[in-house]
């Protein structure tokens, strides 16, 4: 053969250029490399080596030693299969069955590393040894061995395959969610106590709490979500058996079986993370099931999905990239894979409520749980990217965010409008505080709390509708709003004080509402917003209130006691408690009238004014002194100059009804909210 000559005469011409063992070592190597690179049949090569052998004795013994090259694989390759056999639990015919198919076990199956670390060690070994030898085979021309060794493999490989997906599943943790809220720091938001507020349902404003829908009185409370502590950690796999299973899947992945071990793994922690989930209370629904849940249920799943999110990525995917980190060390790829498979579905499942919210109906009371589920992803978002290496869920995460962005700036503006636009005819009936006052201001309160999420929020809003001076140029965008609402507040209180047919009354209301407002401003960190010019310039407000409301009350009583009210009283200025020059009879007429007029005023105003109402303890003091200085004073002068002229005479007692002690005694009793008459206290023969 032409083809066989060439190589025998290079051989010969090998040998006789050299006699040690080395020597021959060499030509044998030389003589089997050229026979496989031949890539000739069995019986081609047998007959190669023949002629090979017939040229020269140093070439004789190169079948044996390539029949015993052959043996040793073939005994390696044997013994590797009866231990991947035993573990098949099968036996001869099935054995070869099992070859041939690639996926065929015995039902009784079942490799457990939970048994004989030694059975397991020796299982592996012999994976070991099969991947080993395929390595081996490569560069041999044994299509036969190669195949059983394939079929070892692949035997191997499902026995593995499974026992990968039970150590997982044996071995998850379930999500102990009480231990995790009970490390979560709290924050609680709420008004001071005894404060509470009315639903104001005119504006689309309802305060959160328990009620039956009667429109009573609760307390407006909020709560924030809690916060993660760095150094809470779960085990979302017993640690035991985190080394079996990085023993497993590298192998898999030297077997060219990556793919497989991958979307195992994928789909045993993805349902894992969807049961995390389930015992967070975080329900898989569609954007139409979200808009038709009523608010008090949506409020809780909000607040529900606040703690998830928070979890979910401090905690569950934290762990879970730990996990995908120590079981696939080998590889890069399989790290990345694993872990975006597993936790997409989590965290899409998170993001789809987040956006069905965000693109909901807008109303007022759902601001505070928007920014608090803004503020949630916003502050994980960071590393969510830095963990997820998917296009799709990073560019998913960006765009909720920026939907709850601007679904929280819209139902601030929406809360805005809805102040604005209040329109409201029922004045309250003492002149207390507005039940819309008191939702707004406590509403504003908690706004404050948002500062930092809002300033960037409305950072690039130029309409907060105020004119650009030197107070307002330094404000940040927030206290910008807040003051716009707030002159909204005054304006709209100016009119409705004139729903009120009683001057006094239309003024004690302003002096209410704006003291409330005030003190809502000092007390909290909008004191900070609007600073103290603007709390010093309410205070001056609130004292002309008080001016206006003496004038518009006690004008009539305090004109019953000026001289000049007198008939033929003196043509000049009138003073307290000046005597007449009239005659005595007529100056007796007219002085009874005088009383007789103040008693009737004083009384009217104590009937009416006792059921008006001042709810500061301070204002309300402060408003008796006024009347006490300006009035009882007034009428203690009047009273001592003109009592004499009385006294003594027929039914005095029927004009001098009061002392102006006795007046001063009734004063307690006036914006107390409890509507009294006067029983005099003194009566003369």
């Amino acid at each position: 053969m032409a083809a066989t000559t060439t190589p025998a005469a290079s051989i010969s011409a090998g040998a006789g250029a050299g006699s040690n063992v080395g020597a021959e070592d060499r030509v044998l190597a030389t003589a089997q490399q050229i026979v496989k690179s031949l890539n000739t049949p069995k019986e081609v090569r047998e007959d190669m080596m023949l002629i090979f052998s017939s040229f020269d004795n140093r070439l004789s013994n190169i079948k044996t030693v390539m029949t015993d090259q052959n043996d040793a694989l073939l005994a390696r390759l044997e013994a590797a299969e009866t231990i991947i056999h035993r573990w098949d639990g099968g036996n001869d015919s099935s054995r070869h069955s099992s070859s041939s198919s690639g996926n065929h076990r015995s039902s009784s199956f079942s490799l457990s590393f939970d048994g004989s670390p030694d059975e397991a060690t020796e299982f592996l070994s012999a994976v070991d040894e099969i991947i080993s030898l395929l390595v081996d085979l490569s560069s041999e021309n044994k299509p036969d061995m190669v195949d059983r060794a394939d079929s070892a493999l692949q035997m191997a490989m499902s026995l593995l395959e499974d026992e990968f997906r039970r150590i997982l599943i044996r071995n998850t943790v379930p999500l102990d969610a009480e231990r995790l809220y009970g490390s979560m720091r709290r924050v609680t938001l709420s008004f001071a106590d005894g404060d509470v507020t009315e639903d104001f349902e005119n504006f689309g404003l309802v305060a959160n709490g328990d009620g039956d829908g009667s429109g009573s009185r609760r307390r407006l409370f909020h709560e924030r979500g809690g916060s993660i502590g760095c150094d809470l950690w779960v085990d979302l796999i017993n640690p035991t058996a985190v080394e079996d299973l990085k023993e497993i899947a590298e192998r898999m992945i030297r077997a060219g079986y990556e793919k497989e071990c991958v979307q195992v793994y994928s789909t045993v922690r993805r349902d894992a993370l969807d049961e995390c989930l389930m015992i967070l209370d975080v329900e898989k629904l569609s954007i139409e099931e979200v808009h038709k849940i009523d608010w008090k249920s949506m409020d809780e799943k909000m607040k529900k999905w606040i703690q998830a999110m928070k979890i979910t990525v401090r905690v569950l995917l934290a762990g879970e990239k730990k996990l995908c980190d120590e079981i696939f060390n080998d590889s890069e790829t399989s790290k990345e894979v694993c872990f975006n498979e597993t936790t997409k579905g989590c965290v899409m499942q998170l993001l789809n409520f987040g956006e069905a919210v965000a693109i909901g109906k807008r109303s007022s009371e759902k601001l505070f749980r928007i920014l608090d589920m803004y503020d949630a992803l916003a502050n994980v978002s960071q590393t969510l990217e830095v963990m997820v290496t998917d296009d799709f869920v990073c560019s998913e995460t960006k765009g909720v965010l920026e939907a709850l962005g601007n679904a929280a700036r819209g139902t601030f503006v929406e809360f805005e409008n809805n102040v604005r636009n209040e329109t409201s005819k029922k004045p309250t009936t003492n002149g207390e505080v507005h039940p819309m006052i008191r939702y707004v201001m406590n509403y504003m309160k908690l706004i404050v709390d948002y500062a930092a999420t809002l300033n960037s929020l409305l950072e690039n809003d130029e309409s907060d509708g105020l004119s650009r001076d030197d107070d307002t140029e330094e404000m940040s965008p927030l206290a910008k709003r807040m003051l716009r609402l707030i002159t909204c507040l005054e304006s709209n209180l100016e009119e409705k004080s004139k729903l009120y047919e009683d001057g006094g009354l239309q003024y004690v209301f302003l002096m209410n509402n704006i003291h409330y407002v005030v003190q809502k401003v000092k007390d909290s960190e909008l004191g900070k917003l609007l600073g103290d010019d603007w709390v010093r310039k309410r205070r001056g407000q609130i004292r002309q209130y008080s001016t206006g409301y003496l004038r518009a009350s006690w004008s009539t009583v305090l004109a019953a006691l000026r001289d000049g009210s007198m008939a033929g009283g003196s043509s000049g200025s009138p003073s307290y408690g000046q005597r007449s020059n009239s005659s005595s009879s007529a100056s007796k007429m007219a002085l009874k009238e005088r009383f007789k007029g103040f008693n009737a005023s004083f009384e009217e105003i104590y009937r009416l004014q006792t059921a008006w109402k001042v709810p500061d303890p301070q204002l309300r003091e402060e408003l008796r002194i006024s009347i006490q200085e300006k009035v009882i004073m007034a009428y203690r002068a009047f009273f001592g100059r003109n009592k004499s002229q009385l006294e003594g005479g027929r039914h005095a007692g029927k004009y001098i009804k009061y002392t102006p002690d006795d007046l001063e005694s009734y004063l307690p009793d006036l914006f107390e909210g409890n509507q009294m008459v006067i029983h005099p206290r003194r009566k003369s023969s």
